[in-house]
């Protein structure tokens, strides 16, 4: 029997965050993992921690977890303005390293982190789970099988009801401040770009407008009024490097419906992956993603295209948060144990930091067109 990778979760607290609601529970479902230490700011937590995960050890120094021989892979599940501080010592400990999306604060802190992780010669994943899902993968084999003909045209809307009615959680003050680097366009945005090049190759030219529609928000736990820096809208037009026209408007505070669309038009039907389910209004990597066609109007209009088993791997999870999640870890294992490399790596991370930079610049250089009217 192969013997399972052994895994060290920082950040593993046992009351909130998302280590506790989608890594533990994946970790725990795959046979391919055992969960043998974790680490948390405190030695009350950590010790909870493992004892309700059934951890050998617990620590509340992440260095000393990724310096410990029980520990082949370390799991970095905390804010992203601490991430590079914790997965460089792992990766100079030589061990495998999934990293949450964002990968950084900043694209410099991601460039020194890819070179770390090249230099270190280890598997290395960045937490860009939605490409996991079954319904994301078989969209993939439709669109490049050429089910609905060439592609003309692609359309995204993606919501998320965080900010609505003017309030959010303490847990989330962070993000609102766009020096933490895990604002509207680094999470929504970044887990949606990404999922639209992954589906149909790479962006091409854009031009884009970003802005902040509520610029105080309430924190419900302590009722603080708190500035927004951090842009909750996020509009953007242009091209795929084929020629393809792209559109995207991504943005939070959304009071209702809150989903992600990606509609894809072609000349022999269009496509459509929309997330859905109760966790719809966090973001497609969370939601439970259904596939749609519309073959035009000779059908009876759209209906759900049927997912092959084959586009599950992982099995027995409790639940949408962790299924995506699941399905990422599976991989992994499997190219750690044989040497591929098909997940999101660290230099994945890096282009999508790129990309949004590339998004943040077209918006300065559309500001500074802007005239009195």
């Amino acid at each position: 029997m192969t013997e399972p990778i052994r895994v060290g979760v920082i950040g593993a607290g046992t009351e909130r965050g998302w280590a506790k609601a989608a890594h533990l529970p994946a970790l725990k479902a795959l046979p391919d993992y055992e969960l043998t230490a974790v680490a948390t700011t405190r030695a009350g937590s950590a010790r909870r921690a493992a004892e309700q995960h059934g951890a050998a050890h617990a620590f509340t120094d992440p260095a000393r977890l990724s310096g410990h021989p029980e520990v082949d892979l370390v799991v970095v599940a905390v804010k992203t303005p601490d991430h590079t501080d914790l997965v460089l010592p792992a990766l100079e400990a030589g061990k495998h390293i999934y990293c949450e999306w964002p990968l950084a604060r900043t694209t410099k802190e991601a460039e020194v982190m890819a070179e770390a992780a090249r230099q270190a010669g280890v598997h290395h994943t960045v937490g860009l789970q939605a490409r996991q899902a079954p319904a994301v993968r078989h969209a993939r084999r439709l669109l490049t099988s050429g089910a609905i003909g060439r592609v003309t045209g692609v359309n995204v809307f993606a919501t998320r009801a965080k900010g609505a009615g003017g309030t959010l959680t303490s847990d989330a003050v962070y993000t609102v401040d766009r020096r933490n680097g895990a604002g509207t366009l680094e999470v929504a945005g970044g887990h949606t770009l990404d999922l639209l090049e992954f589906l149909c190759g790479p962006v091409g030219r854009l031009s884009a407008s970003l802005s902040v529609q509520q610029p105080r928000l309430t924190v419900s736990d302590t009722a603080e009024s708190i500035g927004v820096t951090s842009a909750d809208h996020i509009v953007i037009g242009g091209f795929l490097v084929t020629g393809v026209p792209v559109s995207v408007h991504i943005h939070d505070g959304k009071t209702g419906h809150a989903r992600t669309r990606l509609e894809f038009s072609g000349t022999r039907g269009s496509l459509a992956l929309v997330s859905e389910g109760p966790a719809a209004g966090h973001g497609i990597q969370i939601s439970d993603i259904r596939l749609y066609e519309d073959k035009g109007a000779a059908t009876d209009g759209r209906r759900e295209v049927p997912v092959p088993p084959e586009c599950r791997t992982a099995v027995d999870v409790p639940d949408t948060a962790v299924r995506n999640v699941a399905e990422l870890y599976t991989a992994l294992a499997r190219d750690i144990r044989t040497g591929s490399h098909t997940v999101p790596d660290f230099e994945a991370g890096l282009r999508l930091h790129r990309l949004l930079d590339t998004v943040r610049s077209a918006d300065q250089a559309a500001a500074s067109q802007v005239r009195e009217v």
